[in-house]
């Protein structure tokens, strides 16, 4: 997979464009190799589309001028199939890349070479030739998450971020709440509720705003227009949802979809509560707020392409739920609109953010714009 980022450069008249980077990322040094800091060969597999800082003391001086903490990441290269798979699946995730790019300063060490890997390795009493293993610490070595050994798992790696920034006061962005919340909910029973409306455009933007709120979806159902809502009833019990729906005149009808779904519903809507197993006959144009502005250009996760349709139809900023790349896409789509963009509503997320990669590489192209490759120092 082609893997570039994204990176703000002043344009002529002072305007703000994109400059292109593809990354040379994670190239290894030899395992015989004691110089950390000497790197030859392909991307390594096991490191994913991070780039990692070499060297314990090059990246705590950089986490202490940067005022970051430090994610640590210990793992074996070449390593087994677990090494690869966490490389290739957590630490390729877009967001989550960019989220440790842009909110910590990432290291790397190797569990099975000597000189400064072995001496770091050591110092932090972890095993030599293991699985990958994630430290959060500050420049001093304080802990600032658990240490995650055995979870493999996107939600662990964001889990272990998020308790990091909270620890040291650090705001967390949006972007990465919500993505971590998506992966929290797709290890736990989400449920699904569909309520009727006079319009289910801004049935939308009134679910879409909600937290729990992972996906909405617009329809209809006995000829009426109806919102398919996925949620965590962790987060918002369904009576919270209904109750909402109520308020905002989005209880025409409620189409429950068990029996104790009915039996809320009733209790706050009345005989508008219906239990009915019929599925929504999907509308065509999903996110109409958002479907309306360049926006949909945009590769998004589905619970973002639900808050930032709501902030369009609620007049608030929607911008405030992207990542800073995703906000640098929006700029060059602006700036080249007839490029080749795809609608990325309903898209697989990695499909779409793939796409965006290559249309922008070749509008970066056009004006004569060569990649640059970045190694990590």
């Amino acid at each position: 997979m082609k893997v570039y980022s994204l990176l703000l450069v002043l344009a002529a008249f002072g305007s703000l464009t994109l400059l292109l980077v593809g990354a040379k990322r994670n190239e290894a040094p030899r395992s015989d190799d004691n110089n950390a800091s000497k790197k030859t060969g392909p991307r390594v597999k096991e490191l994913g589309l991070v780039n990692w800082v070499r060297g314990f003391e090059n990246a705590r001086n950089r986490a202490q001028a940067a005022n970051k903490s430090l994610l640590i990441l210990f793992q074996e290269v070449p390593g087994c199939a677990t090494c690869i798979g966490y490389g290739e699946q957590v630490l390729s995730h877009p967001l989550i890349v960019e989220a440790i790019e842009s909110e910590f300063i990432p290291l790397a060490v190797y569990n099975n070479i000597a000189g400064d890997d072995r001496a770091t390795l050591k110092s932090f009493n972890e095993p030599s030739w293991n699985n990958p293993v994630v430290r959060i610490v500050t420049a001093d070595r304080k802990k600032l998450a658990g240490r995650l050994d055995g979870d493999y798992s996107q939600r662990g790696l964001t889990s272990a971020m998020v308790t990091a920034l909270e620890r040291t006061g650090r705001p967390i962005p949006p972007y990465l709440r919500l993505l971590h919340d998506e992966f929290v909910s797709q290890e736990r029973s989400v449920e699904h509720a569909t309520f009727a409306m006079s319009c289910f455009w801004t049935g939308e933007a009134e679910f879409g705003a909600l937290d729990g709120v992972l996906k909405t979806r617009p329809g209809f159902v006995n000829g009426h227009e109806v919102v398919d809502v996925t949620f965590d009833p962790a987060v918002i019990p369904y009576a919270k949802l209904v109750q909402h729906a109520e308020n905002n005149s989005c209880a025409v009808r409620v189409f429950t979809k068990s029996k104790e779904q009915q039996g809320i519903a009733e209790k706050i809507v009345g005989n508008a509560a219906q239990f009915s197993n019929e599925a929504a006959i999907a509308d065509p144009e999903p996110k109409y707020y958002l479907s309306q502005t360049l926006l949909r250009f945009v590769p998004m996760t589905e619970t973002q392409a639900a808050r930032v349709n709501a902030a369009i139809g609620q007049g608030r900023d929607p911008k405030r739920f992207l990542s800073p790349r995703q906000n640098e896409f929006l700029r060059l789509i602006k700036d080249s609109p007839k490029a080749g963009w795809r609608n990325g509503i309903g898209e697989d997320f990695l499909a779409s953010w793939n796409h965006a990669l290559t249309v922008a590489e070749s509008v970066l192209g056009a004006r004569g714009r060569k990649p640059i490759s970045q190694v990590p120092q």
